[in-house]
């Protein structure tokens, strides 16, 4: 898999979510509190809403839809539950989140 630029290193933040594109994909940086960033697929796999526009405690992302509770740490669905995030493999290279 060839990594991409997605935005610059400085744009992420420890407790802070940033929503980007990857080509036709949004994507989300989500760095939990505690956690490491990581890189999810920002749509609720409720109904596809996005999640860049979330609401990101830096612990805990709620759907602004329908509610649905995700772990910022791992992207698990806390409530409800059952269901995951999708994760995209992600690395800080030469000042660039790809």
């Amino acid at each position: 898999m060839a990594f991409e630029d997605v935005c610059k290193q400085s744009l992420i933040a420890e407790g802070e979510l940033v929503p980007c594109k990857v080509g036709d994909k949004e994507i989300v940086i989500m760095w939990a509190d505690g956690g490491e960033p990581k890189a999810y697929e920002a749509r609720c796999p409720h109904e596809g809403v996005s999640l860049g526009q979330g609401d990101f405690n830096g612990r805990i992302l709620y759907c602004i839809a329908h509610g649905w509770v995700f772990d910022g740490r791992c992207g698990k669905s806390l409530q409800p539950a059952g269901w995951q995030m999708k994760e995209y493999p992600m690395r800080v290279q030469n000042g660039m989140v790809q």
